[in-house]
């Protein structure tokens, strides 16, 4: 008995149900008249999209949700569709996975375990369902799960107590580094000791601030991946199952560091910016690391006639930073201005001067320079209707360097979840497709350029010490004695965990952006602002 499968690895818009509906139909007769597949195989949460978020706590949008699946089920005949939705219930919501064919719905299945951790918040809104679910389809015995029900022992090994032969998952799985590798590990292993074959389909695409990478795969009864599709792009493909055990395919490579995470930024930038309506982006352009990657993303992303630069110098930006800049901007074929900042910034401190009197310089004439530069990027996103994009990357964003309302002012933060040494790991392996950064711009030492021969390094411990303490502080939760006996030196350690504490106000007022670590700040890591607690 021969069964063909398609993985149906689709980048759904939360929220747009009539459009989800049609992508579905039209992926779904794709599968049946070209791939002559007899079941095709949807992400979960399919028709609204995930993470749907307070959406679904509006009645009518699962009203339109639920009775989406009875038009499905009408537009699509000679297929089987396996689609994720919130199933309304007798008062509760439940995340369900619904089997359709010929007009008439074969299964319905309610997700068990609903993670709530991480970016998870799935207890909120879903009920969970109780009891495993296993429908007949040409002869075979199959069984229905969805995402975290594989990740929990019991789940499997339920379905094949209850005949399942063949298991299909649904999810919607987000990426982080080094992700796929935990997932198909667990997965691979519950899978071996349940002796159960199974389907992965997951999500692709952009959603705010997560990423979901795809990476669909087919694991066989042994625990072997047979088939793996491809990271972060929409994918339709066909496995076929002979007497319920899958034929070998094609595996796409298995997660590569570095080319990864580079393509998940690029991904999030090009569907934040398509989902939202955005005519395309503009950024500021300084000659220093942080915006020169921003600007090779978002032109990887968009297209170079999509994306517009402005370089606006200051009395303490050197020369090689406007020249790198402008070689930037034309390397990538993009439209760039000179503003120059000294006209706004003497405008300022004039009107404050009586002010001011008797107080000496600080970093208030610092940040007063990063304000006009906000204000000139707000002013032409505005008029032109782009996106505007930041530039500061996690170690900043971690420790409270950048400037409210000033060089945090923006729309999207591309590598607000990009350490800073990462930054330049991914601006070498950009470099290694085509030599768009300058390498004096890789090579020299960081700085704002907010005063004369300023450094990084003056305010900050250097980052080959400041990122390590922030990765054990913030993504992994250690405490600062720790950190300190793993061979950091105390006073850094002290150091940064207290900017850290400190500025969780100014991360709080931070436009959104992609993550890619294990711990995010935003609804990955959620601290209060005024707070007694001290991590030192």
């Amino acid at each position: 008995m021969t069964l063909k499968i398609a993985l149906a690895q689709i980048n759904f818009v939360v929220g747009n149900i009539s459009a989800n509906v049609k992508r579905i139909a039209e992926a779904a007769i794709y599968a049946r008249d070209q791939l002559k597949a007899d079941i095709v195989v949807f992400p979960e949460l399919t028709i609204t999209g995930y993470p749907a978020e307070d959406l679904l706590l509006r009645t009518d949008f699962i009203a339109e949700a639920n009775n989406a699946i009875y038009l499905l089920a009408e537009q699509v005949t000679d297929i089987a569709l396996v689609v994720g939705f919130p199933e309304q219930g007798e008062g509760v919501i439940y995340n369900s996975a619904v089997v359709l064919y010929q007009g008439v719905t074969l299964a319905c299945y309610r997700k068990q375990v609903l993670p709530n951790y991480g970016v998870f918040d799935e207890q909120r809104y879903f009920t969970a369902g109780t009891q495993p679910c296993v429908f007949e389809f040409n002869g075979v015995f199959i069984g229905l799960t969805i995402c975290e029900d594989v990740w929990k022992s019991g789940i499997i090994e339920a379905n094949k107590n209850n005949g399942a032969e063949l298991l299909l998952t649904l999810n919607a799985s987000p990426f982080n580094a080094g992700k796929i590798h935990q997932r198909e590990a667990i997965i691979c292993q519950q899978v071996k000791n349940a002796e159960l074959p199974l389907v992965y389909v997951n999500q692709v695409g952009g959603q705010d601030e997560l990423i979901f990478d795809g990476a669909s795969f087919v694991v066989d009864a042994l625990g072997q991946v047979v088939f793996r599709a491809e990271e972060f792009k929409e994918q339709i493909s066909v496995i076929e199952f002979d007497d319920v055990n899958p034929l070998a395919s094609t595996c796409a490579p298995l997660y590569n560091p570095i080319s990864s995470e580079y393509q998940a930024l690029v991904l999030g930038i090009k569907d934040y910016v398509r989902k939202n309506g955005f005519q395309g982006v503009l950024l500021g352009l300084s000659g220093g690391i942080d915006s020169a990657l921003v600007l090779a993303l978002a032109v990887d992303a968009l297209g170079s006639d999509k994306v517009e630069v402005v370089l606006m110098p200051s009395q303490y930006t050197q020369d090689m930073s406007n020249e790198d800049a402008v070689l930037e901007a034309d390397a990538l074929g993009v439209k760039y201005h000179v503003i120059p900042i000294a006209p706004a910034v003497n405008a300022f401190t004039g009107m404050l001067a009586e002010v001011f009197e008797g107080t000496t310089k600080d970093t208030t004439e610092e940040n007063i320079q990063a304000r006009c530069r906000g204000v000139i990027l707000m002013a032409m996103s505005n008029k032109k209707g782009k996106l505007l994009l930041t530039t500061g990357n996690k170690s900043e964003m971690s420790v409270g360097y950048a400037t409210l309302y000033g060089d945090m002012a923006g729309g999207f933060a591309p590598i607000k979840d990009v350490p800073k040494l990462l930054v330049y790991a991914l601006a070498r392996y950009r470099n290694s497709l085509s030599a768009v950064i300058p390498e004096r711009v890789i090579m020299r030492l960081p700085s704002a350029e907010l005063a004369h021969n300023q450094v990084d390094a003056d305010s900050l411990p250097v980052y080959e010490n400041l990122d390590p303490i922030l990765e054990r502080y913030v993504e992994l939760d250690q405490s600062a004695e720790d950190i300190i006996a793993a061979g950091f030196k105390r006073e850094e350690v002290i150091r940064a965990i207290t900017l850290v504490d400190r500025n969780e106000y100014k991360r709080r007022q931070s436009p959104p952006g992609i993550k890619i670590t294990s711990r995010a700040f935003g609804r990955d890591r959620r601290y209060p602002i005024t707070s007694g607690y001290r991590g030192v």
